[in-house]
């Protein structure tokens, strides 16, 4: 069981910058893929940005260029880095991690973008 924790949601006002964390506990040995996903008021959860065990990352074209993400093995965290945010980018937020042929989530944080 792999049990996800986020933090560092909030609201700002476009253009702004917020950082996310993920803090992944219990059974971490073996995840292979972490993301972050994204789901704003009446649309599907969507895919942001993802980051394997290895360091290969890869993001949405709506984020690209935007967002970074990255991985803290030795603290079983990964983190994502928005700036330049964009009122379309609010959301709620959940971590996502897959471990062999099983899917975690997290709870999800608020990310509120004003005009």
């Amino acid at each position: 069981q792999v049990h996800l924790v986020e933090s560092g949601g909030g609201s700002v006002q476009s253009g702004g910058s917020l950082r996310l964390s993920c803090l992944a506990s219990g059974s971490t040995i073996s995840i292979h893929t972490m993301a972050w996903y994204r789901q704003a008021p009446g649309k599907q959860r969507e895919l942001a940005a993802t980051i394997s065990s290895a360091g290969t990352v890869n993001f949405a074209d709506s984020v690209k260029g935007r967002f970074t993400i990255s991985g803290d093995n030795a603290k079983n965290t990964v983190l994502l880095q928005m700036n330049s945010l964009k009122p379309e980018d609010t959301a709620v937020y959940y971590c996502y991690a897959q471990r062999w042929s099983l899917d975690y989530w997290g709870q999800g944080t608020q990310v509120t973008v004003s005009s």
